[in-house]
C-alpha cells in the first residue's frame, strides 16, 4: 500500500476535464492539490473567480480560495496532472517534463509518439517501462510523460483486453454515440444537436483505430509494436450529457461459447489488482444480463464512474460476436483515468 502523500499540480484547471480533476482528487487518499494553473487570463485570480464551475458538486472549499498560477514551471508539486487543450498541451507539457516533472496528460498531443506510453493501467502498465528511453532520447533527467487514451478508446479497449487474452482478436467494427460533455464547454451548440445525431467528431475515428492498437500492443525494450488487429471505428455525437455508448462486433483467433465470452469479462484480474490503486474499482468491468442494458443514464456511473458496463452479447453473422460497452466519458475516459495513471505510477515508485 501507498504510504506517501504526492503533492499534485493540475495544468487547465479551469477547464472540464481540469474540474473533474479537482472533483475526483478531493480527500483522495494518496494526492493532494497543492498548485492550480491555466491560461495567463485566469493566473492572479482565486480558482473560484476563475472557473466557471459545470459540475453538480460544488467546488471543493480547498478549491475554490486557491490562486490560479500560470501553466508554466516552477510549481509547488511531485508531478502535475494535464488537462490543457490540444492547442497548448504539447509544448507545455514538454516544458515541464523537461523540468522534471513526471506529467500525466489527458491531451492528444503526445499519445502516438514512439517514446510515449498510451496508458490504461488495467490493460498495459507494462508499457511504462518505456519511460528510461523516453527521458535518454530527450534528455529529460527526472521528468516524463504519460498521456491515456481517447474517452471512446478507453472504454472499447477496456471491453477488448480479456477477450484479446482468452481467445485472440483480428478484426473489431465499433460505432460509438458520444456524449455532448466530450465536446467540453460549451460543447456543441443546441441547435445543431437538439433532436439531433451528428455523424461526425473531427479525428474521433482515426483515434479509436490507431490507439487500439497501441494498447493492445506490446513493447519489446525498443519500441512499441501495434496489435495486429484490423479496427474500424464510426462515431457519432448524440444528445446525451455523459456517458458513451459503442455497438462493437468482434472477430477471434478462436471459436468460443458466450458462455466463455462472458466469463472471459467477469473472471479478468489485471496486475493492478493487487497494488489497490484506490481510483479503480474491483470489479472494473460489469457484465450486465438485462437485455436493455447498459445505459447511460443508468450505469454510466457505476464504480463511481470507473467502471465500464457490457452487455447485450450475442452472436454476429458477420463476425464472432456483438456487444454493447458503456463507459462514464469525463470520469473512465479522461480525469479519472489521468489520476488512474498517476496512482500506478506512484505504485511503482515512479513518481
Amino acid at each position: 500500500m501507498n504510504k506517501k502523500m504526492y503533492k499534485v499540480g493540475v495544468l487547465g484547471a479551469t477547464g472540464m476535464v481540469g474540474q473533474r480533476m479537482i472533483a475526483l482528487l478531493d480527500n483522495h487518499p494518496w494526492f493532494t492539490v497543492t498548485a492550480l494553473a491555466a491560461s495567463e487570463q485566469s493566473a492572479g485570480k482565486s480558482y473560484a473567480d476563475a472557473a466557471t464551475w459545470q459540475l453538480d458538486t460544488p467546488v471543493p472549499s480547498w478549491a475554490a480560495s486557491m490562486i490560479v498560477q500560470k501553466s508554466a514551471p516552477p510549481l509547488d508539486c511531485d508531478f502535475v496532472l494535464s488537462g490543457l487543450d490540444n492547442a497548448v498541451a504539447g509544448e507545455i507539457e514538454e516544458q515541464f517534463a523537461a523540468a522534471g516533472y513526471p506529467v500525466i496528460s489527458n491531451a492528444k498531443n503526445h499519445r502516438m509518439a514512439a517514446d510515449v506510453p498510451l496508458l490504461i493501467p488495467e490493460v498495459n502498465a507494462a508499457h511504462l517501462d518505456v519511460i528510461d528511453r523516453q527521458r535518454k532520447n530527450r534528455g529529460w533527467n527526472k521528468g516524463f510523460i504519460v498521456t491515456n487514451p481517447n474517452c471512446s478508446t478507453i472504454g472499447l479497449v477496456c471491453a477488448l483486453k480479456p477477450l484479446q487474452e482468452a481467445f485472440g482478436i483480428t478484426k473489431v467494427l465499433v460505432t460509438t454515440m458520444q456524449a455532448i460533455s466530450g465536446a467540453g464547454y460549451p460543447g456543441v451548440a443546441s441547435l445543431d444537436i437538439l433532436d439531433n445525431v451528428v455523424p461526425f467528431i473531427k479525428g474521433e475515428e482515426e483515434k479509436v483505430e490507431t490507439e487500439t492498437r497501441k494498447l493492445l500492443g506490446g513493447f519489446d525494450g525498443e519500441r512499441f509494436i501495434d496489435a495486429e488487429i484490423a479496427v474500424s471505428a464510426q462515431c457519432n455525437r448524440v444528445h446525451v450529457r455523459d456517458g458513451h455508448l459503442e455497438c462493437v462486433s468482434v472477430e477471434f483467433s478462436e471459436q468460443a461459447e458466450p458462455e466463455a465470452v462472458i466469463r472471459a469479462w467477469r473472471s479478468f484480474a489485471p496486475e493492478t489488482t493487487k497494488l489497490g490503486l484506490p481510483s479503480i474499482p474491483d470489479p472494473f468491468i460489469i457484465y450486465k444480463e438485462e437485455e436493455n442494458r447498459p445505459q447511460p443514464r443508468r450505469d454510466r456511473d457505476a464504480g463511481w464512474g470507473m467502471a465500464v458496463t457490457v452487455g447485450r452479447l450475442r452472436r454476429c453473422p458477420i463476425l464472432h460476436y456483438k456487444f454493447v460497452v458503456l463507459s462514464h466519458n469525463t470520469i473512465r475516459g479522461a480525469a479519472g483515468a489521468a489520476i488512474a495513471d498517476a496512482e500506478l505510477l506512484a505504485a511503482k515508485g515512479l513518481l
